[in-house]
Order: structure tokens, then C-alpha cells, then sequence
């Protein structure tokens, strides 16, 4: 999945125009985007949209919960696991033993449900603190749920008292540059997609995609929309390209007609282990 879109759940305008912007998931927020006196009515809407929704052709569809410290999280998955959504946005995680906490709840609701075990996923929201930053440096999260890590920067922002992320959007301080390495290198070490973080200026189409290209070139998967029209430019981005699939086939095919060798050549270029790792990425992502 290379796209994700934030939609606030307590906006039936906004839910219903999500799976218009083609995203490959939607996540429905109970959290930042829902004032304190909707959470209630956000989490009645989410599970009416995830019992009407298409759920065959359309996008996945994750719900971000609340985090533990709002004391809000278990309300909120005992209503939404009733419409058994695809997976969980886990925002402000601490590594380990957050996700493990918040498996454990799901293990109990799935089971309540009669979902089958294991079947909703997580995506974290990995570093929005400090301590976050510092639970992925110290052991990289891991469980069978977990598809994926993305990065935050606000609540970072707000936890270490910054004034801004940097001198200009997407042009970060070493600070949110060390968050976003750690989540890649974390991500990668569980064995899952790095997902970018959001990019909250609207209207600069270029910032946007000058920005989902650093990430891709970085090593990320996949990059987090706030609006429908950030979409297509991160499809755009994180889709390998005719001529990067083209390399990708012919690389695989050297490699196979000539299974006993360590390296190769292919235009000219020497070819080795690494490049056939890249290639079968490049063809993963594009099927």
C-alpha cells in the first residue's frame, strides 16, 4: 500500500468523499481531528461507515484511535472492532510494549467479534515523543500485526518544545531528520513499510512531491495524505516507474540464467546480491 488519507470520522461529507481520492487505505480519526465533545459521536459514525462500506473493491479502511494516555482507547476499538475494520492507526506508541498492549486488546475483540485471530493490522505512529524516538532506537518494535511505521512530526514538535520542524516545509531540523531515519530503520528492521509522514501544506503540489521523492529515494514505501488531491502525486512517486520495472525484470533474469555467480554485468554495469534484493522490491511494489 503506498497511500493512506486521513478523514475525520464525525464528517459524513468528508467519510464520503474518501474513496473518491483513490487512496489504497483510508484512516477514519477519532483523534486529533475529532473535538473532545465528538468522540463519541466520531466513533458511531466510523462503525456506521465500516458496515456500509465497500469492502471488495474500495480502499482498506483503519481506524486511528485515541492514545493510551487520553484514557479513550479501549472505548474507542469496543465500538469500532464491532464493524471489523482492516486495521488500527496507533498514534503516540512507545515502542514494544504499546504495541503488545494494544494486540493484546484487539486479541480480546477479535475474539468477542468472531473475527479470526490476528486479522486486524496495526500501523504505528512512531515517533510523536521523545521517549518514542528513543523505544525504536533501542529495539525496533515488532509483531504479526504490524504492517507498517509512520513518523510524526506535530507532536514531536509540541513534546521537545520546538518552534517549528525547520527553516521551511519539508527542510527539517537534524532533529526531525533523525526521527524520520530512525522510523525507516526500524521499519525495515521489523520487516515492514516505512510510511512518510504527512505533509500539512495543501496548496504546494511541488513541496509535496519534492518531498514524497526524498522519502522514496530514502527507502520509504508509502506517504500519508491529508487531503484528497495529495493522492495521486503520492501514487505518482511511490509506483515504480515502466523503465525501473523494466531494469527490475532484466536484472532477475541475469541473475536467473546465471544462478552460480556473485556478479554480474547488465549495461555495462557491474551487478551484485544487493541489486537483485532491489529488483525484487521494485517488482513487489510494482504488482
Amino acid at each position: 500500500m503506498r497511500s493512506f488519507l486521513f478523514v475525520p470520522a464525525d464528517s459524513e461529507r468528508k467519510l464520503a468523499k474518501g474513496p473518491l481520492s483513490g487512496a489504497d487505505g483510508l484512516i477514519l480519526d477519532l483523534e486529533d481531528s475529532v473535538a473532545l465533545d465528538r468522540k463519541a459521536t466520531a466513533r458511531d459514525m466510523a462503525l456506521s461507515y465500516l458496515r456500509s462500506a465497500n469492502r471488495t473493491g474500495g480502499p482498506k479502511l483503519y481506524i486511528r484511535v485515541n492514545a493510551l494516555d487520553t484514557g479513550l482507547t479501549l472505548a474507542d476499538l469496543a465500538v469500532v472492532m464491532q464493524g471489523r475494520p482492516d486495521g488500527i492507526v496507533f498514534p503516540k506508541c512507545i515502542g514494544q510494549r504499546d504495541i503488545d498492549l494494544l494486540a493484546t486488546y484487539l486479541d480480546a475483540l477479535e475474539a468477542r467479534e468472531g473475527i479470526a485471530p490476528g486479522t486486524t493490522r496495526i500501523l504505528t505512529i512512531a515517533t510523536e515523543s521523545a521517549a518514542a524516538v528513543l523505544a525504536l532506537t533501542a529495539a525496533p518494535a515488532r509483531h504479526d500485526r504490524l504492517i507498517g511505521h509512520s513518523w510524526g512530526g506535530e507532536d514531536l514538535m509540541a513534546d521537545l518544545g520546538a518552534l517549528a520542524k525547520g527553516p521551511a516545509p519539508g527542510v527539517y531540523d537534524d532533529t526531525f531528520k533523525l526521527a524520520r531515519t530512525i522510523n525507516l530503520m526500524a521499519s525495515v528492521a521489523a520487516g515492514v513499510t516505512a510510511y512518510d509522514t504527512v505533509y500539512p501544506d495543501i496548496k504546494n503540489v511541488e513541496g509535496l512531491r519534492a518531498e514524497a521523492q526524498d522519502a522514496r529515494r530514502m527507502g520509504y514505501g508509502g506517504k500519508i495524505a491529508i487531503h484528497p488531491d495529495q493522492v495521486a502525486i503520492i501514487h505518482e512517486v511511490f509506483t515504480p516507474s515502466a523503465g525501473e520495472v523494466d531494469w527490475a525484470k532484466r536484472v532477475v533474469a541475469t541473475f536467473e540464467g546465471n544462478p552460480g555467480a556473485g556478479v554480474l554485468t547488465l549495461d555495462g554495469k557491474m551487478l551484485d546480491k544487493p541489486h537483485l534484493v532491489l529488483a525484487r522490491r521494485l517488482l513487489a511494489q510494482a504488482g
